[in-house]
């Protein structure tokens, strides 16, 4: 059974409060506090008051007690709330995040700590090495951000003066695998060197170990601090625990000692040793910062007196600085140093904490838990600069609150029907406007006095934002409220924020926005020989007659940060779901739990989150409402009953899984079959639009059953392809095309050059252009052919040379008629040598080798040649002799044979040896084969061989 808080302890839950007003809202969390509880529930959202001391509920054993536990099973806990986390990330693989915001000294970061320790706790149970390397750089960093950035104040001694925004990076299994820091608004705050470090390392450093003599630490310096006391050894405990932190991270030895003489170098410019006015009082000090900052004496001396300026046409004017300017220069310097050092520190841890070599294809999926640890409202007796960014951030804070939790919440119940009371809440966006609005808000105001030339003072910037916001319901000051005496004129404004109303002092608002530093600290710095101090300057680089682009200030800086906050917290969060963990952690001091700061804080607790409880409470969604606890006392039986059920119905779905495979295999073929036709279908629907018609598509590949069908298809393809390219040829061209396509047949893959891209003039020996000196004798010769055996018409005539059985080769001519083919002599003008009748020709043949004859048939090799001196070189005329001669070509009993190709080395046509090869030898020859019926001399006639 799930623990569960009796009512003795009050409520664990603020919205299961009878009355959830201010007065009971006081009531039952100063009764818990009382008794020992010092965590509490609104809805999904936990507040903390701050104990100040140690407490036992935290540790292994309470670790485990939260792990895998469900939010209400276990009572109020920041563990509840990263367990929550932890889960939603892993489950939904979604990224989530938990904000953290309070007062100074509600214990934000130790809050933080314990929820990075809780991650720690309960992931990488396989033990990986490089897992358990990014889990310490994570815990370890907290140690180093926290002595760098943290100062003592009057309200808190270990404060954190930035706020941090942590991602960490988790794969698939949900172990940590890296992170990165953001970090927002360094209020620059004193080295912490001087009591932790060890006499020997103070020497080195020209410092001594009374803080009061360093103007950065003398307020904070202690009087109780002597050689051996307890405060001491705490100090020197701490400093070596940063130290040994800084070294785990993977900070080399190197850089560390950088860091502690940029330490020394902050504490040393700020000293009195320098004195006030333009002069140096104290020239060895200046060598003592040269040697920390590693650069020359001249130049630091040069840099802390004068500023030189760049006139028109190139040059540059050395300008003295005045005793005001000089302290000036001097103090933006050291603060603008540790501003640095800080954000190189961070920049350092991130570079070891990185994801490297991610992969989403290998590793899966990455998810984030991001932890935000955000200042919290601040209300002071002066309120300034930092103040108001810090109020601000919170008011952005307070608007995604407003936008996920109240209005999208309520939006929610509306679109399912439930009845709730509708929650009329105020919404922030009026106050976010007024700061952050372009050329209206605040900050564009005081930008824009900041940019005006000419000397712009304090009281110049208020009196611009009483001209221009006077008639905001949200500002006030003195001058527009004259009857206001906590005002003061011409120094205070008023904001009237969600969390109550701000009187901010507009002193020093004009500096700390410019945050101006001279760019000659700047080019001392880079040009500085530790590769550390240098890092942190590369601006420095620029020369001082470049133009560059005046830099943002500090207020435009803060809110253009704040915005990508704003958005990247919205991502992790939106939509809302019980699992997404917006949580903000609020702690209180118990000490001053009636003084008016503290009434004050708990005021804007209830402002902020008041809305929050009433939604939540009025509707007993995502939360263990009031009508609820019953339900929680019967957890247990319940837990038992459903635990059956579920077993059932993993039994009845695996039942049902089983016999779906028969329906499975039923419909198996018919998919396959379905999926081949429609992929068919797919890929051949836009061929008629194509250019080749279809002839570049790759077919599917078809089941086993559908493999004829394929050929088939294949067939039917290439017949359409044909006629959709074949009715695109003129009538006149068809004669010529069906020639050469039968040529084709014939000498496919055996001769490249075949004459296929020209025309056939086929009579060439009557044509003067072909045979210019005899194609006269020629005609005569065949108009007594004519005359004598009376054919119709003359289908191919052409030179040839003629090669006997001892390869000796003569000059002859070819004549093919409707009827006869004939052996012709040019030199007698053309007689007629040997008469072969057509229709004894059964088929034209070719072959790769020597033309053969059968031993026979002696005598009848022949061929064409491009060499006889009466013929047009280069010409290729063997295709346009094989149609003539292959259409009337018909077999002893009359069939059509024409085109039909034989392989002259095969058995039956004789072999090379038998035709006498020899020097002079052919590469290829063509033959008219003479049907069986009728064998004599012209058995054969090889036409066509081209000597090598």
């Amino acid at each position: 059974m799930a623990e569960q808080e009796s009512l003795e302890f009050g409520k664990a839950d603020f919205v299961l409060l009878d009355q959830v007003t201010m007065e009971h809202f006081m009531e039952n969390l100063k009764l818990r506090f009382e008794m020992g509880r010092i965590y509490t529930y609104i809805g999904e959202v936990v507040v903390s008051m701050n104990p100040y001391k140690q407490t036992q509920l935290y540790g292994k054993d309470v670790i485990e007690q939260y792990q895998g536990r469900e939010l209400y099973e276990r009572p109020p806990h920041l563990y509840a709330v990263a367990d929550a986390a932890y889960k939603a990330m892993k489950r939904r693989a979604k990224d989530t995040c938990i904000v953290i915001s309070g007062e100074s000294g509600a214990g934000k970061t130790e809050a933080s700590k314990y929820i990075m320790q809780y991650i720690a706790a309960i992931t990488n149970p396989s033990q990986r090495e490089e897992v358990e390397r990014v889990k310490n750089v994570l815990l370890k960093s907290n140690c180093v951000l926290e002595a760098f950035g943290n100062a003592k104040t009057n309200r808190n001694d270990n404060s954190s003066r930035f706020g941090k925004y942590m991602d960490i990076n988790f794969d698939f299994k949900g172990d940590p695998t890296g992170g990165h820091i953001n970090n927002y608004l360094l209020e620059k705050v004193g080295p912490w060197l001087l009591l932790g470090a060890s006499d020997t390392q103070l020497a080195s450093l020209h410092l001594c170990r009374d803080a009061a003599a360093y103007r950065f630490t003398s307020e904070g310096a202690s009087n109780n601090v002597s050689p051996g006391s307890t405060l001491l050894a705490s100090d020197q405990s701490n400093f070596k625990a940063v130290a040994d932190a800084m070294t785990v991270i993977g900070f080399s030895p190197e850089e560390i000692d950088s860091v502690y003489k940029i330490l020394a170098t902050i504490l040393h410019l700020v000293s009195d040793g320098l004195g006030d006015a333009v002069e140096i009082e104290n020239r060895e000090l200046v060598s003592q910062l040269a040697g920390l900052t590693s650069t020359r004496p001249e130049s630091l001396l040069r840099t802390l007196l004068y500023r030189a300026v760049a006139a028109g046409g190139g040059e540059v004017i050395k300008k003295g600085h005045s005793a005001k300017e000089a302290n000036y220069a001097r103090d933006a310097c050291a603060k603008a140093i540790y501003e640095r050092l800080f954000c190189w520190i961070v920049g350092r841890i991130n570079t070891v904490i990185e994801v490297k070599n991610y992969d989403a294809r290998l590793h899966g999926k990455n998810t984030v838990i991001a932890v935000l640890d955000i200042y919290g409202f601040e209300i002071f007796e002066s309120n300034s600069f930092e103040q108001f960014c810090i109020n601000y951030c919170n008011e952005k804070l307070q608007q995604l609150f407003i936008e996920l939790i109240l209005r999208q919440e309520q939006e929610e119940y509306q679109r399912e029907g439930i009845e709730w009371q509708h929650i009329e809440y105020f919404n922030n966006q009026i106050i976010v406007d007024l700061v952050e609005q372009p050329h209206k808000g605040i900050i564009s105001i005081l930008d824009e006095a900041c940019l005006t030339g000419g000397q712009v003072t304090d009281p110049m910037f208020l009196e611009s934002m009483n001209t221009k916001l006077g008639k905001h319901p949200h500002y006030t000051s003195r001058k527009l409220c004259a009857t206001d005496k906590s005002m003061e004129f011409g120094r205070d404004f008023r904001i009237k924020h969600y969390a109550g109303n701000v009187t901010y002092s507009v002193e020093g608002f004009i500096d700390k926005n410019k945050d101006t530093l001279f760019q000659d600290f700047k080019r001392l710095m880079y040009n500085s020989t530790d590769p550390v101090l240098r890092d942190m300057w590369p601006e420095g680089e620029v020369s001082i007659t470049e133009v560059t682009k005046r830099p943002l200030t500090a207020a435009t800086l803060f809110k253009n940060s704040m915005v990508a906050l704003v958005e990247n917290l919205a991502s992790k969060v939106n939509p809302p779901h019980p699992g997404s963990c917006f949580t903000r952690a609020l702690w209180l001091l118990p000490a001053a739990s009636r003084t008016p700061p503290a009434s004050r804080h708990l005021s804007g607790c209830w402002a902020g989150r008041g809305d929050g409880a009433r939604l939540s409470g009025g509707t007993g969604c995502g939360v263990l409402g009031a009508g609820r606890w019953g339900l929680a006392s019967r957890a247990e039986t319940g837990s038992v009953c459903l635990s059956q059920a579920w077993r059932g119905a993993l039994a009845r779905r695996r039942c049902r899984y089983l016999r779906a495979i028969y329906t499975i295999m039923g419909h198996y073929k018919r998919h396959k079959v379905k999926t081949y036709l429609l992929e068919l279908v797919r890929r051949f629907q836009a061929v008629r639009s194509m250019a080749d018609y279809g002839k570049s598509v790759e077919w599917p590949e078809p089941p086993a059953v559908l493999a004829q069908f394929q050929e088939n298809s294949k067939l039917l393809f290439r017949r359409w392809r044909a006629r959709q390219i074949v009715k695109n040829i003129p009538p006149s061209d068809m004669a010529q095309i069906q020639g050469k396509v039968a040529a084709l047949e014939v000498l496919q893959g055996l001769r490249k050059d075949w004459g296929c891209q020209r025309n056939w003039g086929r009579d060439y020996l009557s044509s003067v252009a072909e045979n210019p000196v005899m194609a006269a004798q020629f005609a005569r010769r065949v108009q007594a052919l004519r005359d004598k055996v009376h054919f119709g018409s003359v289908l191919f005539s052409c030179h040839v040379r003629k090669i006997n059985r001892f390869n000796k080769s003569r000059d002859r001519a070819i004549l093919v008629t409707d009827q006869h083919l004939y052996k012709l002599e040019p030199r007698k003008q053309y007689k007629v040598m040997r008469t072969l009748p057509l229709s004894t020709v059964s088929a034209p043949r070719a072959g790769p080798g020597d033309a053969v004859t059968p031993r026979d048939w002696p005598g009848a090799r022949g061929c064409s040649d491009s060499k006889v001196p009466v013929c047009r070189a280069g010409t290729a005329r063997r295709g346009s002799l094989i149609h003539p001669t292959a259409v009337p070509c018909r077999d002893p009993r009359g069939a059509e044979r024409g085109g039909e190709l034989h392989d002259p080395l095969s058995p039956g046509a004789g072999s090379a040896k038998a035709a006498g090869q020899g020097p002079g030898s052919v590469s290829q020859a063509w033959t008219l084969e003479r049907g069986n019926k009728n064998k004599g001399p012209f058995a054969s006639a090889n036409l066509g061989r081209r000597q090598q």
